[in-house]
């Protein structure tokens, strides 16, 4: 956690963080879902949080309550990842600025000193 805060505060103060944004062609349906498939079944996470943290969780439930869980984790992942895509779109024109980036590489960079204090007091680190 302390690595990545010292990274993202190195390209904070360094101004190494902006990505610059192309405008990309259309593709069609095939390369389109292609390119899905990929992001989504070769996403390790997809592994991790479906069955791992989600599956673990739902243990708890049983009957009604593991179909209105399961009902719950659908619907917040889809609003979870639609803002993303949409709120992506929109902060497009926020994100080319450098200062931008700078300012979220160090919000990220705090919260990540601040993880990794937390983390470290509650293992008895500190």
């Amino acid at each position: 956690m302390a690595g990545y805060g010292v990274i993202r505060l190195i390209a904070a103060t360094n101004n190494t963080g902006l990505i610059e944004i192309e405008t990309s062609s259309s593709k069609n349906l095939i390369q389109t879902l292609s390119i899905l498939a990929i992001f989504t079944f070769a996403n390790p996470h997809v592994y991790l949080d479906t069955m791992i943290l989600i599956g673990s969780v739902s243990q708890q439930f049983l009957g009604e309550n593991k179909i209105a869980f399961t009902l719950g984790a659908s619907t917040a992942s889809f609003v979870f990842f639609f803002s993303l895509s949409y709120g992506a779109k929109l902060l497009t024109p926020i994100m080319k600025r450098k200062l931008s980036w700078r300012i979220l590489d160090t919000l990220i960079s705090l919260i990540m000193f601040s993880l990794a204090i937390k983390m470290a007091h509650v293992g008895n680190w500190l």
